[in-house]
């Protein structure tokens, strides 16, 4: 005997049993109550949802009805359908506790589920209603009801645990549900119009005719209105009263709706009710106006006026589930359609986008902290992240666009994808999560038969959720399954939820958001006044490249369809609306259908309206992005347009190095890396990631390594390997030897080198072959990049190339106070380092003089005086040249130089080729004072970003100021100025170098 029992105990365990002890003494007493066999029992109970529960639950009823037991067991279908609702839901168990007899009625439920007509049928019957009255409108009558509805939810829950994919069918489930619940509100209208006529059994106060002549629709809400309800949820309704005329004319409409109050009072009581039978879940009325304050009824005028005049815009969202579900239909369908106008304008008010996602926020914030991780339904990741981003999709494009206009989550989700508004991928995950939440949600629920929206903590407890889902095989599974839906979710949601084309469409004016062509859209005439009139210049041109754009059926068209309204909008805010749409038009006919660009610009954060800022603020970006479209991929991640370090750009230059093998194909690939990273720092200073200083840095560093891996290339077949002797350096100068480069900017140098017994010929052919290898394509005509030798010795008239001892001897000799001035700005950048520190040590001497040569300094300001009088471009205001007039560029950089001249001797801060470095250093020895200096510094930046941003708008180079208000205003927009800025920008660059002119001319002429 202990072996059999032992073996007995075993087999339990191995099924799926818990409390083997118990499991045991259950089986026995059920098969000596009912004659069921234990191996019978055995099998049915180990493949529901908790083994243990299954047995405890039959147990229980055999013990007050053994015979129901028994014949259950013998009937088809009903016996496994028992043992499958005992042993997910101890809810069930105590129902069929109480009504043993209900047992018998579950044969074939788990073949189908009841469609609405049978259930409204069924518990009709139940009522015993005739002509929308029930039979005696007792309170039998409801106890009736209320078990003859857990009859059908029975049903439903067979057919959902038996079913072999129950995620499958998650929504088919809810949709049976919903339409039970508006069965049953149908069925106790029935008994509230008995129960309040006169005559009948209960409170009757009104006359019968009165009553059957009132009507009363009541609208399904929320998940009851999509057809998405659970097992136990609040059934979200609002009530509606009316009559006809004759009625009203008769009896007046307050009586009506006070009938039509009595009604749904009682509507809610028989479901609600605690007699003998529990009651069958909330009827909530809260959603109707002015919420609890507010008349529970209301007639259908009432409400709209209530709508026009007060409704909040969370009211609205709330109606977009509304559906008639009992009562009225007639009614119920005139509400419904006044409503829908209402709804699909509501994402016209003000902050409406905000409003909602701040809704949101409210009810995350609402939760008690320590069900936040287990909320399904409210918390980060949870069934309301989905359907809120849903609905704000929507709310937000459905007022244009009505075949997105969808009452249940998933059928709105399927509208969205097709409409090109949500990814494919995204809709794909969210439907998957869906129903996996929604199926957790239900198993939870059904545990008990109570609402409840939160995963068990407990292992038993996610054991047997594990196995009534069927998606996992554990309940540590179950657990990682509901982390990661909920990371997925979360994630999904808030690139989503938090999209800024939202709240652009939102604000959008209703006649802006169709194209001509598209329905309700503007006309041809319309739509070109309405493009003159927010700034195009030509609207008939932006009305063929809208067209090119979003004509056609592809999946590219219809999202374009979507972007364009917005877009427009956003293009006509920049400096060049016509230009930028055209550029668009081009970098989206060179990425063609490149899925992830238009994912990009619909549900990135901001970089669609960052792209339009580009397009439309830089003809230098668009024509640039031409060539590199895949660049408008940095625009989703702003720390791609940071500068790359000169580490990084050395590494890819030294790369193309290895990969090409002859200068061509190197160049090739170099020039390319040039224009990459001009774009990239281009990009980065219009959306204002990228201070002057930054981008001067950056275009030095990028000339640099091009300049450097030019020379590679070169000198690879220039010099043959048995002349690599040959020592041969590129020193910057000027602007470029201080690191101080512009858009536009030439970069000036000398060519230095030391022959080592190798022909000296060798070099000139290096220099001239850099110069070749750089213009050697005519694409780069758009960012040339000019190697400048003309401060060399003796100007153009000298050689091209000299070496180091050439040099030496020249500055020994001959040399001028403007060339000691000019090597202040000399800085090595490529080739023999070694010859490189020798050049620096040469320049050192001569430009940091221990003794400052008088005669020299008064010479220089001689020749700056003639280039002030002499270089300035004949007609040229001199108040608005950048480089050469007034307190610019020029002079503070001359007067910078003459104090190094005068002082970097002893003052070894200065001894820097940076204008900004050596002028604070010269403020810190008390050479100038702060003052003076804030002024001198200034002035130059903003120059610099004036000269920079005048390059970015035109994409030429120009050192003067524009005289014209738009080209000067598209300036001022580059460097952060607002609107119709022009005035102001001319007159704070006017200032700013009237301020620095008075500076340099006390320090320089003294």
């Amino acid at each position: 005997m202990p072996n059999a029992r032992s073996s007995s105990l075993t087999e339990l365990a191995r099924l799926g049993f818990s409390d083997l002890s118990e499991a045991d003494a259950l089986l026995r007493e059920v098969e000596a109550e009912t004659g069921i066999a234990r191996h019978d029992l055995l099998i049915n109970a180990a493949e529901t949802a908790d083994p243990d529960a299954a047995l405890t639950g039959i147990a229980r009823i055999a013990r007050r009805d053994r015979d129901a037991v028994a014949a259950s067991f013998r009937t088809p279908g009903a016996w496994r359908a028992l043992c499958a609702l005992v042993g997910a839901s101890t809810g069930f168990a105590d129902f069929f506790l109480r009504n043993p007899a209900e047992i018998a009625l579950l044969a074939g439920a788990g073949e189908s589920l009841p469609t609405a007509a049978e259930m409204t049928s069924s518990l009709l019957d139940a009522v015993d209603a005739h002509d929308g009255f029930s039979g005696d409108g007792g309170e039998a009558s409801w106890v009736s009801l209320r078990v003859r509805y857990r009859r059908i939810l029975a049903r439903i829950a067979a057919y959902d645990l038996l079913h072999p994919s129950p995620v499958d069918i998650v929504l088919d489930v809810a949709a049976a549900l919903a339409d039970a619940a508006g069965a049953a509100l149908e069925a106790s209208l029935c008994v509230a119009r008995t129960r309040i006529s006169s005559g009948a059994a209960g409170a009757g106060l009104f006359p019968r005719e009165q009553v059957s002549r009132t009507q009363l629709a009541i609208i399904g809400m929320g998940k009851t209105g999509a057809r998405e309800l659970n097992y136990v949820s609040d059934v979200d309704v609002i009530f509606v009263a009316g009559a006809d005329e004759d009625v009203i004319d008769e009896v007046g409409e307050s009586r009506v709706v006070d009938i039509a109050t009595r009604l749904a009072v009682q509507t809610m009581r028989g479901i609600s009710g605690i007699e003998i039978e529990p009651p069958l879940w909330e009827v909530d009325a809260n959603l109707r106006p002015e919420g609890k304050q507010g008349a529970l009824v209301r007639s259908l005028d009432s409400h709209l006026s209530y709508y026009d005049r007060w409704a909040k815009s969370w009211e609205f969202q709330a109606l977009l589930k509304a559906r008639p579900i009992a009562g009225d239909a007639a009614l119920g369908a005139a509400y419904v359609a006044a409503v829908q106008p209402k709804i699909w304008t509501s994402a016209a008010r003000e902050n409406f986008v905000d409003s909602v996602q701040r809704m949101r926020e409210r009810v995350t914030e609402h939760i008690p902290p320590e069900d936040v991780p287990y909320q399904l339904k409210l918390g980060p990741g949870g069934i309301r992240d989905i359907e809120f981003t849903v609905q704000l999709l929507q709310l937000v494009h459905g007022l244009s666009d009505d075949r997105i206009r969808q009452r249940g989550t998933l059928d709105a989700l399927e509208a969205l994808v097709a409409e090109g508004y949500i990814g494919r991928s995204e809709a794909s995950a969210f439907a998957r999560d869906y129903r996996i939440l929604r199926l957790l949600e239900h198993r939870v629920q059904l545990r008990q038969l109570q609402r409840t929206h939160l995963m068990p903590s407990r292992p038993e407890e996610l054991r047997t959720l594990a196995r009534a889902t069927g998606l996992v095989e554990s309940g540590p599974a179950v657990w990682e399954l509901w982390e990661s839906v909920k990371r997925e979710v979360r994630d999904i949601h808030v690139r989503l939820f938090y999209r800024p084309l939202l709240s652009a469409v939102a604000a959008l004016p209703a006649d802006e958001r169709n194209l001509p062509g598209e329905e309700r859209a503007l006309s041809t005439a319309q739509a070109y006044d309405r493009l003159a009139a927010i700034g195009f210049s030509d609207p008939a041109g932006a009305l063929r490249h809208i067209a090119a754009l979003t004509s056609g059926l592809s999946r590219k068209a219809t999202i374009q369809r979507h972007l364009m309204p917005v877009m427009i909008r956003w293009f006509a805010d920049g400096v060049d609306p016509d230009y930028g749409l055209i550029a668009f038009r081009r970098l989206s006919e060179r990425l063609g259908d490149t899925p992830w660009f238009l994912r990009m610009l619909r549900d990135s954060s901001g970089a669609a309206e960052r792209l339009t800022r580009v397009l439309s603020g830089s003809r230098y970006v668009g024509e640039l992005m031409e060539w590199i479209p895949e660049s408008a991929a940095w625009l989703d991640d702003l720390a791609a347009l940071r500068p790359r370090s000169g580490v990084a750009l050395q590494q890819e230059a030294r790369a193309i190095q290895t990969r090409h093998e002859t200068t061509d194909d190197a160049m090739r690939a170099v020039r390319g890396l040039r224009r990459r990273e001009l774009l990239r720092t281009a990009m980065g200073a219009l959306v204002g990631d990228t201070t002057i200083e930054e981008v001067a840095d950056a275009l030095s560093t990028i000339t640099e390594v091009t300049i450097q891996a030019t020379l590679r290339a070169v000198r690879r077949e220039t010099v043959p390997a048995q002349e690599d002797a040959l020592d041969f350096s590129i020193i910057a100068m000027g602007r470029f030897g201080g690191r101080e480069l512009g858009f536009g900017s030439d970069a000036d140098i000398l060519y230095v080198y030391r022959p080592n017994s190798v022909d000296p010929q060798r070099a000139n052919d290096l220099a001239r072959g850099l110069v070749t290898a750089l213009r050697a394509r005519s694409e780069d005509h758009r960012v040339p990049l000019d190697l400048d030798a003309d401060l060399r010795p003796e100007g153009r008239s000298g050689p091209l190339v000299r070496s180091l001892d050439s040099y030496a001897e020249y500055y020994r000799r001959w040399s001028l106070s403007w060339e000691a001035q000019a090597l202040l700005r000399a800085r090595g950048v490529a080739g023999s380092v070694k010859l490189i520190r020798e050049f620096t040590a040469l320049a050192d001497d001569i430009r940091y003089p221990a003794m400052p040569d008088a005669q020299g300094l008064r010479e220089i300001k001689r020749i700056k005086a003639r280039v002030e009088n002499e270089r300035l471009p004949q007609g040229v205001d001199p108040a608005r040249h950048l480089k050469l007039g007034p307190g610019s560029l020029s002079d503070v950089e001359w007067l910078v130089q003459l104090l190094q001249l005068e002082h970097a001797h002893t003052v070894p801060a200065m001894r820097t080729t940076s204008t900004i470095d050596a002028l604070r250093a010269a403020q810190d020895a008390g050479i100038v004072t702060a003052n003076d200096a804030d002024r001198l510094a200034d002035a130059w930046r903003l120059a610099s970003r004036l000269r920079s941003a005048n390059t970015l708008l035109s994409g030429q180079t120009s050192d003067v100021l524009p005289t014209d208000r738009r080209r000067l205003d598209g300036i001022g927009r580059l460097l952060g100025y607002p609107p119709r800025s022009a005035t102001a920008v001319e007159e704070d660059y006017l200032g700013a170098t009237r301020r620095a002119r008075r500076v340099f001319e006390r320090l320089f002429y003294g």
